[in-house]
Formats: C-alpha cells, sequence, structure tokens
C-alpha cells in the first residue's frame, strides 16, 4: 500500500501540469477595433502624449500620411474640438525578458465626439510568447484597421 508521501507525490504530479495548463490558457492578448467611417476631412490633429515613447507618435504619423491623411500634431493641453477630426494616443511599455509595448490604444474623434477607436492589450499576456511584437508594426496594423 502507497504510503501518503507518496500518495500526495502521484497527486502533485497531474495537479502541477493542470494547472499549469490552466495558467497558460488563461494568458490572453486582445485586440479590438472599432474602424473609422471613411473621412472626408483628410486632416487629422493628433493630442500629444508626452507620457508615450515618441516613436510611438512617429509610427502613427507615417502610418496616416501612407494612408493619404495629413497629420497635424497639437500639444498636450490642445482641446479635442481644436480640429474637425482630432485623435488622442496612449501606450505603455513592460520589461519581461525584453521590453515589449504591453498596450496601446488610439481614439479618433469628430466634433470631439468618438467616431473609432484601436485597442491592443498583453496585459494578461502571461507566458505567452505573442507578447513580444514588433510594437512599429502593430501601430501600423492599428491604423491600417482603424482607417480602412
Amino acid at each position: 500500500m502507497p504510503t501518503e508521501k507518496q500518495l500526495m507525490t502521484q497527486m502533485l504530479k497531474h495537479i502541477i501540469p493542470a494547472l499549469m495548463m490552466i495558467n497558460l490558457t488563461a494568458c490572453a492578448i486582445h485586440q479590438k477595433v472599432k474602424p473609422v467611417e471613411v473621412l472626408q476631412e483628410k486632416e487629422v490633429c493628433i493630442i500629444e502624449n508626452p507620457a508615450v515613447r515618441a516613436g510611438f507618435l512617429d509610427t502613427y504619423k507615417q502610418s496616416l500620411m501612407s494612408k493619404g491623411y495629413h497629420p497635424r500634431q497639437l500639444p498636450a493641453s490642445s482641446s479635442l474640438t481644436t480640429c474637425p477630426i482630432s485623435s488622442t494616443y496612449t501606450a505603455n511599455w513592460r520589461w519581461d525578458l525584453a521590453l515589449y509595448m504591453e498596450y496601446a490604444e488610439i481614439k479618433v474623434y469628430e466634433q470631439a465626439k468618438p467616431i473609432g477607436e484601436a485597442t491592443y492589450n498583453s496585459r494578461n499576456g502571461g507566458a505567452s510568447l505573442g507578447k513580444f511584437i514588433d510594437a512599429e508594426k502593430k501601430i501600423r496594423e492599428l491604423v491600417d484597421q482603424l482607417f480602412p
């Protein structure tokens, strides 16, 4: 008859892998885009977010230009009503073996009313290697989907 210690060891051999699988399946990366409708206005005013790495804004502006839009950078203190079409953005990076973009959000407004939004969220990415993406490519992808 097995001892209590042997029974515990056998039980742990089954429980630990099961818990690891549950943990891995709980790791999720989400992306959601509500595209803007075709805009007659080609100027998109982007309100600068100084808390976000400069490369994000540069890539956002370049992506808009490649789609035929004319980005105009506004200071952080600007109002959504400064331009007919305005946009805000935020993003943050985290360290987990390497630096990666954990979260990104771009919102678009017409006359200060929301008309589109793109969000990338790997906060619950946990052990998923999918979180280690090329941030520039992801920003371009979000812009392509946001401005079809």
